[in-house]
């Protein structure tokens, strides 16, 4: 009797100091975060709903696998330390390969491969998932045969009009191409931008050959038309991303413009809001990298970019202005310009730069110093680290090139816009392309029903 008390005792008092230790927990280590209503809307019914899936089983497949590394890497960066960047980015290059290899049979929401996130950072997950649902929703447009080839343009029309209306938590992407909503998000200067791409290589270039393949198959479908011409040219494209693009990625983020020019024309709004949402993949692993700032930073910062590249209304009227490097370009044909680090982002960022630097450096800086500056900028924007280059972000490389540079508070702040910046590069656009001519739709009276693979020695 007097042990079976004894035993009561012992537990009463453990029971007790577990209390005691959860209390102490909850007053010292844990902060309530602010809960997120999970509002969501389904996709828009149509009589070309799965057709992408029922037609191009193989294609929809690696999309999905795609879709499986974009969601885990914020898991990834969330949970491991920035010290340990060269193993986990090989080991998760890898993950991402084996799974690209072997792709799922289906795809679940972004939730599923990244629960962590989807507590902390639930927006950025269902920016994405709604706007591959518009992904979906495009692709099955272009592949339903019983829709007449004229009629393509105004079903497209039809989808994105619903992803920006009935969103019901504010997360569509912009109608602007990147040129207006980099200007917008101001992530340049900020201590974060370029981490991920210059420490997390093997990651970033997998992302970027993701980026190069969903493209791909609208142009595709631009060039096979609605027969069985479709088939041949979307299979071709597969073939060419595992074949080539996988083992021999390219060095930007290359954009809708470059790589599906026919589509563009058709779509700008989808185009432009798909090249929004690569962006912001891109920015949020950035941010994610940071070791600066703790998660809730993190997260004022994430839903900032957010917002700023979110469609806002007046962006119908900038869809398409933007131009065409390449507007013949045949996305079969692999050319080693589709590779390089230069291209249209490149370009844009390094307008903004230029927009950028007589407001941080007012009294002016020597022809030499700018030189310097610049080819240390192109360093951060090429992949991995360079003989030559500067620790840590280009926030980072710039100042410890010029010390005296002048930033303006908001740059460094979580969730604050430098909105002087933002003007300031908003001007400097509009002065180079606000005269810009729209880019002309393209002519959808002829349905073409096959298009023969490019010559590739013509195209290099």
């Amino acid at each position: 009797m007097q042990n079976r008390r004894n035993l009561l005792r012992y537990k009463f008092f453990k029971l007790i100091a577990l209390v005691i230790a959860t209390a102490l927990f909850v007053m010292l280590v844990w902060r309530p975060v602010t809960a997120e209503q999970r509002n969501s809307v389904s996709y828009l019914r149509g009589r070309y709903n799965d057709e992408f899936f029922e037609r191009h089983n193989r294609a929809f497949r690696t999309a999905a696998s795609l879709h499986f590394s974009h969601a885990k890497q914020h898991d990834v960066l969330l949970l491991t330390p920035f010290a340990r960047h060269e193993e986990v980015d090989a080991g998760f290059n890898q993950e991402s390969v084996d799974f690209a290899n072997n792709p799922p049979q289906t795809e679940p929401t972004q939730e599923y491969y990244a629960p962590y996130t989807s507590r902390a950072l639930w927006k950025v997950l269902r920016t994405i998932d709604w706007t591959h649902m518009l992904h979906e929703q495009t692709y099955d447009i272009m592949s339903d045969r019983d829709i007449a080839w004229k009629d393509k343009g105004q079903w497209l029309e039809r989808s994105v009009r619903y992803y920006l209306d009935k969103e019901l938590s504010g997360v569509p992407r912009s109608l602007a191409p990147l040129d207006v909503t980099m200007r917008r998000a101001a992530v340049m200067m900020k201590p974060y931008f370029t981490l991920f791409r210059n420490y997390y290589p093997q990651s970033n270039n997998f992302f970027y050959a993701a980026h190069w393949w969903h493209p791909v198959p609208y142009e595709a479908m631009m060039l096979g038309g609605n027969g069985a011409g479709q088939d041949t040219t979307v299979n071709q494209v597969n073939d060419v991303f595992y074949a080539q693009v996988l083992k021999d990625r390219p060095q930007r983020m290359v954009l809708s413009r470059e790589m599906m020019p026919r589509y563009a024309r058709l779509s700008p709004e989808s185009a432009n809001i798909f090249d929004n949402l690569h962006m912001l993949h891109g920015i949020t692993y950035d941010i994610l990298s940071y070791e600066g700032w703790n998660l809730e930073q993190k997260k004022a910062e994430v839903y900032r970019v957010i917002k700023a590249m979110s469609y806002q209304p007046g962006d119908e009227k900038l869809a398409r202005k933007f131009s065409e490097p390449r507007p013949e370009h045949d996305p079969r044909d692999y050319s080693d310009w589709v590779k390089s680090s230069d291209g249209e982002m490149s370009r844009i960022m390094m307008e903004m730069m230029s927009e950028m630097m007589p407001m941080m450096m007012p009294e002016g800086m020597s022809s030499e110093m700018e030189e310097k500056m610049m080819a240390q900028f192109k360093m951060k924007m090429t992949p991995g680290i360079q003989e030559g280059e500067l620790p840590g972000s280009l926030h980072d490389a710039m100042m410890a090139m010029m010390p005296e540079m002048k930033m303006m508070p908001e740059a460094m702040e979580p969730g604050q816009t430098p909105t002087m910046m933002v003007d300031m590069m908003l001007q400097g656009w509009q002065e180079k392309y606000g005269n810009l001519p729209d880019i002309e739709p393209i002519s959808m009276d002829s349905d073409p029903s096959s298009s023969p693979l490019p010559n590739q020695s013509s195209m290099n």
